[in-house]
């Protein structure tokens, strides 16, 4: 049963297999291990990030496609939601409708980009992202009427969803609005992680990975390359747009600023390089690491600063303010010690 929920992708590594174990049960856990509003909210991040990493992974690291579009696409997917929610009313349907227009039209403007572009060579097609991404964004921030500009747009989810509605107690933890949103976000995240994990372990996913090898060899042998990309762009823009449904749900608020910026973008590629590319797991441990970083990694600078009041230097070094230096310094490392990612040394080190 769990190698068919695992589309037969063993993990291949015994310390590989306890990290994904303790990620999935952290997670499955998380309003009762860890409770608190940060805690259920890092968790909740991660869930969505996973996602949104190994969606671009399905690009990248299987197909050799180098995108700088892929915020546009999570953006796409939170504004129908947001947009669903104002227009139509906080019901569940309104969710549901945004939810399948954002992933609708994401995949649609992801067919227009790879019909007219994925001819082009790699650099090229990157750049074109790029244009088509920054002008997106531009557009976002200038529709006031429709987007609320660079204020975005806050809205009422169903009052199901929220932290006013009371269900219950379960093993001491008050069951709120906000643990059942929780839950919405793990369980979705989860079905559509092993939906990329089966299509990766297709032929359809086997076929990328050839095209990925060399091109040339596969539209020697009777494959349609621009196709496969084109339906692999799409298939990448939607669950990408899924994600950002699931985030806009969670945050009750979209803006250019925290779906479409193009530090988000450069946080997936983080993340794909950190947990390995071309390994759906590497999504997991990428984005579980990076989130926990970005949220931790500052309080914990602060602690060690303390720590090392009374010695030169060291407090300085461990200013709090400090903590992207660090970041930096722990990406340099990781590329440097897992030049395949955290994944592949790890399969390799069997």
């Amino acid at each position: 049963m769990t190698m068919h929920l695992l589309s037969g992708d063993r993990p291949r590594s015994v310390v590989l297999t306890v990290l994904l174990l303790a990620i999935l049960a952290a997670l499955a856990l998380a309003p009762f291990l860890f409770p608190g509003v940060r805690s259920l909210e890092t968790a909740a991040r991660i869930c969505i990030f996973i996602v949104l990493v190994a969606s671009y992974d399905l690009l990248l690291g299987y197909t050799g496609i180098v995108s700088f579009a892929h915020t546009m696409f999570f953006g796409i997917g939170a504004y129908g939601v947001a947009l669903g929610l104002t227009h139509m009313g906080s019901t569940p349907g309104a969710m549901l409708a945004g939810t399948l227009l954002g992933a609708l039209a994401a995949a649609v403007l992801a067919l227009a980009i790879g019909l007219f572009s994925l001819r082009v060579r790699a650099i090229f097609f990157a750049m074109i992202t790029l244009a088509v991404a920054s002008a997106v964004a531009v557009l976002v921030s200038q529709f006031s009427a429709l987007t609320g500009g660079e204020d975005g747009l806050n809205y009422k989810i169903p009052r199901a969803l929220t932290p006013a509605f009371r269900l219950g107690e379960v093993a001491g933890l008050k069951i709120t609005g906000k643990v059942l949103n929780y839950y919405l976000v793990f369980f979705v995240s989860l079905a559509l992680f092993l939906l990329l994990l089966r299509v990766v372990n297709s032929p359809f996913g086997r076929v990328l990975e050839a095209i990925r090898e060399n091109e040339f060899r596969a539209e020697a042998i009777g494959y349609k390359v621009v196709w496969y990309r084109t339906i692999a762009t799409c298939l990448s823009a939607a669950v990408a747009a899924l994600a950002g449904s699931l985030f806009a749900i969670w945050l009750r608020y979209v803006g250019p600023d925290t779906t479409l910026s193009f530090e988000i973008m450069l946080d997936i590629l983080l993340m794909v390089v950190i947990g390995g590319m071309g390994t759906m797991y590497g999504a997991v441990i990428g984005a579980t690491i990076f989130v926990l970083a970005q949220n931790y990694l500052q309080a914990l600078m602060g602690v060690a600063a303390d720590a090392t009041a009374s010695l030169p230097l060291l407090p300085q070094l461990f200013d709090p303010d400090r903590w992207l230096l660090w970041l930096g310094l722990l990406f340099v490392l990781s590329v440097y010690f897992f030049p395949t990612g955290i994944v592949g040394r790890l399969r390799a080190g069997r």
